[in-house]
């Protein structure tokens, strides 16, 4: 059903990420200083397969953790998600840090709104998914070509019905999606990671 609801094209992808740190954050920074709730990570084994010299490694997205990203892959390997949530749509948004940035997911979640975009930058990969709906590939086709290191990053409100989000991101608009009732990114509730490209 989610499938047939793509996000029409780069520049409505980049609406969506870039935008949804302002958003979903809030004007002030009050939420970006608000305690998320304690969260367990629980890490598994990559699941990757080799295709014509190809590696890929599925990441499970859940209520909010990455599962099944490693630490560390090849250059060339293509990730793809699986959205385990119940109701949550989740993304995986990948950035590649300039050289020389030092700071981890963990410190950048930290930052107001404008200080994550301007250490981010755009971003190299944006996957979603809905519960149990096909992987939507909005910005890249999944592949990590270029070595360094990379954060990942999940920005969607908290909340927010997969489909309404979906319809909204597909319209043309300044800035990411209005939703009424949105609570604050994903990331806020520790979804978010690092990822060496070797």
């Amino acid at each position: 059903m989610f499938e047939t609801h793509r996000v029409g094209g780069r520049a409505a992808a980049m609406t969506i990420v870039l935008g949804l740190t302002v958003a979903a954050c809030g004007g002030d920074d009050s939420t970006a200083t608000t305690a998320a709730p304690a969260t367990t990570t629980t890490t598994t084994a990559a699941t990757t397969t080799s295709t014509s010299a190809e590696n890929v490694v599925e990441v499970g997205m859940h209520d909010f953790a990455f599962v099944g990203l490693p630490e560390s892959v090849p250059a060339g390997t293509r990730l793809e998600v699986v959205n385990h949530a119940e109701s949550e749509l989740h993304e995986l948004v990948v950035f590649k840090l300039a050289d020389g940035e030092e700071r981890k997911a963990a410190d950048l979640a930290g930052l107001d709104p404008r200080g994550l975009e301007t250490a981010l930058g755009a971003p190299v990969m944006v996957l979603l998914a809905a519960p149990g709906g096909d992987q939507i590939a909005a910005i890249g086709d999944g592949t990590l070509t270029e070595p360094g290191q990379y954060v990942v990053f999940c920005f969607i409100p908290t909340g927010v019905d997969p489909q309404v989000y979906l319809e909204a991101a597909a319209q043309p608009q300044d800035g990411p999606p209005q939703i009424e009732g949105a609570g604050p990114p994903h990331f806020a509730h520790g979804m978010h990671a690092d990822l060496i490209v070797e």
